[in-house]
This record gives C-alpha cells, structure tokens and sequence, in this order.
C-alpha cells in the first residue's frame, strides 16, 4: 500500500459516526438545514487520486459521476472494508460521507448485516432525496454490499 494510501485511511479514521451523524440530524430544524450539513461532510471526505477515477471505479445509476473503490484491510486482526469515493456533485458528496459513516472500516459480514435502510429512514433520506439521487445512492450500497459478498466468501 503506497503512503498516499494511508494517509486517506488515517484522514476517514476521523470522518463522523452514523450516530454522531443521526444526533446531528435530530438537532437541526429542517431538510435546508440537513442539506446544508451533508455539503458541509462532502467537503471533509478524503481526495481521490484522479487515477483511480476511471471507468472501472464509477458507479453506475448515479445521476452525477460517482467513483468508488474498496480495499480489504486488517485492522486490530480483523479484516475490514476500506472504502473510497468521489463525486463531481456537492450533494452526492455529502452521500458518500454518509455512506462512509454506516460502511467504512467494517468487517465484510458487518456491512452485509448493516439495515441501511432503517438508517436512511432515521435520517429521512428516503423522504426527502429526489428519486434519481435515491437510485444513486442505492446504486453505491449495492457495489459496496456486492465487493463485501465477494470478499466474505473468498475470507
């Protein structure tokens, strides 16, 4: 694993938790607000090398250009799930982040476990997002969901 690797690992150690996330959600007043908040994280993700934003990393379905890769780690003698992901689009940055929040740094079985939904729900993604952005968003569980399939069975 080169440096610039680790460096973005070390950077997402210090992204925020699906629960200090859903906290901050029940704090502010409106979906303006929430809205406002998601663009807020998009701007804390880690850069993706403009190498890795190829064709064979984008996600398709997404409205707006969507990278993602995923690298296995172990971590603390578990093998876990290091994601990476990029947008060409504010909003869908803010996405990923939360996406980050509920997958990042998890064990493969963990993430196939996970009740996304139930946490797009609490966050009233599902109420809120326009259909497209919902499909994109989906379409990014799914690929993370399919590589954690993949890497359980081959574990």
């Amino acid at each position: 694993m080169s440096s610039k690797q680790n460096s973005t690992a070390d950077t997402t150690q210090n992204m925020i938790t699906i629960d200090e996330l859903i906290e901050e959600f029940e704090f502010l007043d409106d979906w303006e607000e929430r809205c406002d908040f998601l663009i807020d994280l998009g701007f804390e993700l880690p850069a993706m090398p403009e190498s890795e934003k190829t064709e064979a990393n984008r996600v398709h379905g997404c409205q707006s250009m969507v990278w993602l890769t995923t690298e296995l780690k172990n971590t603390e003698g578990q093998n876990v799930l290091h994601i990476n992901a990029d947008s060409d689009a504010l909003i869908v940055k803010g996405l990923i982040a939360v996406l980050l929040a509920i997958y990042n740094d998890k064990t493969p079985e963990e993430i196939l476990n996970t009740d996304v939904r139930q946490y797009f729900s609490q966050l009233q993604l599902d109420k809120y997002l326009s259909s497209q952005r919902k499909n994109g968003l989906f379409g990014m569980v799914e690929r993370v969901q399919i590589e954690a399939k993949q890497l359980a069975e081959g574990i």
